[in-house]
This record gives structure tokens, sequence and C-alpha cells, in this order.
């Protein structure tokens, strides 16, 4: 007998066999088994502070005092975190030729370390920082190396890790923090990600939209749709008359664009799916 589980992973298998070039776009849901919080619950409904706006950092010290104490307590939450069954199951469904483009809405580099190759970072990677006037980059690692020399009194905090290594502090932490500067121009460092409010870079965008012209179905998995940034590939994968499928637990802004939507864990389906694809005659499952 089979179980629901069963039924759900076959039912998109046998989607794939008619539709076998994928672009896959994916939201903060696929990260939560690797212990990052997500803004949202799965049904999209805001759960946590008022985001950071890509302005706000840009114009005032204050803001992004606030922003590098936090994530200086936050980021080993992200630099340890280890790709989930979601993360490896892609990674395997790349290798099989399925996935022809992953396009993610998160920042923590996890499909990366999965083993993923083909990854656009829609709303950039919080491993590397850029610096906004000379455009030079370096890693966080070497940004949160350079912010324990300058600040040694934070290194013992602690604090609730929230969404993309945010950390909860109380605001007596930011006054006196003392922030890094470009070490080729003294510029300010910011990290090389879109905020809310911030627009993703258009030849990104032109990137993407390219590989879903290329592709033959468009399957979102763990993401509400709620932000434009993401949604906007529905929008275009229905004027293309490209097929739509939803990997989500909850409702998404798409549920009327969409061919299905599969109201599943995505690590679960995924892990099964990678299954269906072992199970055939030439299914190539070797770790």
């Amino acid at each position: 007998m089979q179980t629901n589980l069963h039924i759900q992973a076959d039912t998109l298998y046998r989607f794939i066999q008619i539709h076998p070039r994928l672009l896959v776009l994916t939201g903060a849901g696929v990260s939560l088994a690797s212990g990052i919080p997500t803004y949202r619950d799965e049904n999209g409904v805001w759960q946590r502070g008022t985001p950071l706006q890509h302005e706000d950092f840009i114009k005032k010290e204050a803001v992004r005092k606030r922003y590098w104490a936090r994530s200086f307590v936050g980021w080993p939450s992200i630099a340890q975190a280890q790709p989930n069954a979601a993360h490896q199951a892609l990674a395997k469904l790349e290798q099989f030729g399925v996935v022809e483009q992953l396009v993610t809405q998160n920042v923590d580099n996890l499909h990366q370390v999965a083993g993923h190759q083909q990854v656009v970072d829609l709303h950039g990677n919080l491993q590397r920082v850029v610096c906004l006037q000379c455009g030079n980059k370096t890693t966080r690692a070497e940004q949160q190396k350079r912010l324990t020399e300058l600040n040694p009194q934070l290194a013992s905090l602690q604090a609730e890790i929230r969404p993309d290594g945010d950390a909860a502090l109380a605001d007596d932490y930011f006054e006196y923090l003392q922030l890094p500067t470009c070490l080729v121009c003294e510029g300010v460092l910011m990290p090389d990600v879109v905020f809310f409010g911030g627009s993703v870079p258009v030849e990104r965008v032109e990137a993407c939209l390219t590989a879903l012209e290329k592709a033959d179905a468009l399957l979102v998995i763990g993401s509400s749709l709620k932000v434009y940034s993401g949604y906007r590939f529905c929008v275009r994968a229905k004027a293309w008359e490209k097929p739509i499928i939803l990997l989500n637990p909850g409702n998404t802004r798409a549920d009327e664009l969409a061919h299905l939507h599969i109201r599943a864990d995505g690590g679960e389906v995924l892990t099964e799916l990678v299954e269906c694809f072992c199970s055939q005659p030439h299914g190539n499952c070797e770790d």
C-alpha cells in the first residue's frame, strides 16, 4: 500500500517524465531543517520583527551598526549550518539532468555546500561582503575576524537567532560598535545581499528568465512567493504556458497560477523522488 508521501513523489516523478528540464526556485522553507529560521510561517504570514530596509542600510550609520552587531552574533549559525535532505536531493537531481538551473531566494550558500553546480543566488550570498564605494569583495569570515578585533566585548554575546544570520540584541550594544571599512578605499562595507526594498540586479533577473525560457516547467519549493522578485518567474512561466509545480506545505501567492500544488515537506518528497529515479534500470545513485 502506497503512503501519501509515495503518491506525492510519484506524481512529481511522472510530471518530470513529461517535462524533463526543470528550473527550480527555492525559498526559506528549504533551509528551515538546517536550523535557519524563516520570516513567515508556512502560509506566508509574517511572524518576525520588522526587516531591515535596503535604503536604510545605505544611508544610516546607526542602522549599519545595528546590522553588523546582530550579524556578528548570528553569523556562526549560518557559517556552521549544514545542507539538509532537500539540498542534497536537489543536488542529486541536478546530477540526473533533471534540474537544469536552480534559482534560490536564500542567502545561506547551502545549495552550493550540498554540491549543486548551477545556482543563481537571486538575493545575493551572505558569504560575501562588498564595498559600496569601489565594489571590492571580501569574505564574511574575514569580516567576522575584523569585527572581533575591533569589538572584543562582543565575543561572548549570545542571543536568539533570527532569519538570515540576524540575532536579537538590545540596542545598548550598537552605539559604540567599531565598523571595519574597505581595505582598498576605506568605504562602507555591506553584505553582498539584497535587503528588503532593494532591487535584484537586472542581469541576474535576465539570466534567470533565459533559463526559464529554456526549461520545460517551473518547480517552486519552500516559498510562499510573497516577494515579487521570486513571484515574477511564476507570472512569466504562466505567460509562456510553462506548467508550475508548487511544493510547499501552505498557501502561496501563485496558487491560482499553478498546474499542481503538492502540500508537503520538500525534503521528504524530494528524497522520495530521488528514490524514484534510483529505482529505474539506468538509475545512478552512487554517492
